[in-house]
């Protein structure tokens, strides 16, 4: 190859460089996005419960990028202004902080102090429409947002195509429950392994468990975000020490933090 070949050549190569969008061979991150259907459920708010605070979500204090966060020690009375934001697709059909799988048309939202579950009304302060939702998640980890919504809620509060809005996020009080007494009294007698798309899966996950450790496990369908899903659930075992025993043994053996379930 010539010299004026080769200084040719590389002004091509220098030109394609740097029309890329980000450079060459570097990894590309998954954006997140709104749901492709064209029909949405009909809306509903969630439906305030007194749920017991479970373990699950509620390490305190955790560590997220470098950054220490504390979940408050109550719900009750909690009020504040700031910016809310939405997640969609990329998250959809995962689990959330507290292991229930994420639904873009759920009532629901994620912050990063609240305690899970804790239930708020969250209210659009430039058309002051509000929704009422479960907060079962944590984040958003954006030091300029306070709430992230499910893509649905932010539908319905009228800014999922602007990205965010300003909102007021107050907790919604639960006369007369006492969390943390509600929470002592619960029972685990199960542990949730996960929940797959492919019955195969699941069903091979049942077989692993009951032929490696003899663990009783079935597979049972559920439905979120409009799939099937097959959850494996382990149990129920006789008493508490057995199922800790059982949640050991599987997350040494390579289960990722088994979900207790009641």
């Amino acid at each position: 190859m010539s010299r004026c070949q080769g200084i040719l050549v590389w002004l091509v190569l220098a030109a394609l460089a740097a029309c890329a969008p980000f450079p060459l061979n570097a990894p590309q991150e998954v954006a997140d996005s709104a749901p492709r259907a064209i029909d949405t459920p009909v809306w509903q708010d969630a439906v305030p419960r007194p749920d017991p605070l479970l373990s699950n979500g509620n390490m305190s204090p955790y560590e997220v990028n470098g950054q220490t966060y504390t979940v408050l020690a109550t719900h009750q009375g909690y009020r504040e202004q700031g910016t809310a934001s939405w997640y969609g697709m990329k998250f959809q059909g995962r689990p959330t902080a507290n292991g229930e799988i994420f639904d873009v048309f759920a009532a629901t939202a994620a912050h990063r102090s609240l305690p899970i579950p804790s239930y708020v009304r969250v209210t659009h302060l430039l058309n002051q429409r509000s929704v009422l939702l479960r907060v079962n998640d944590r984040g958003p980890f954006h030091p300029d947002r306070l709430i992230d919504l499910s893509y649905g809620a932010a539908k319905q509060l009228g800014f999922a195509e602007q990205g965010t809005a300003l909102v007021r996020v107050e907790s919604i009080d639960l006369a007369g429950v006492d969390d943390r007494r509600a929470s002592a009294a619960l029972t685990y007698r199960y542990l949730q392994l996960g929940a797959y798309e492919s019955p195969d899966t699941a069903n091979q996950v049942v077989r692993e468990v009951t032929d490696r450790w003899g663990y009783p496990a079935t597979t049972s369908p559920v439905d979120a975000g409009g799939k099937r899903l097959h959850r494996v659930r382990v149990g129920p075992f006789a008493d508490p020490q057995a199922l800790e025993r059982a949640r050991t043994a599987l997350m040494e053996g390579g289960h990722k933090s088994p979900q207790r379930l009641p």
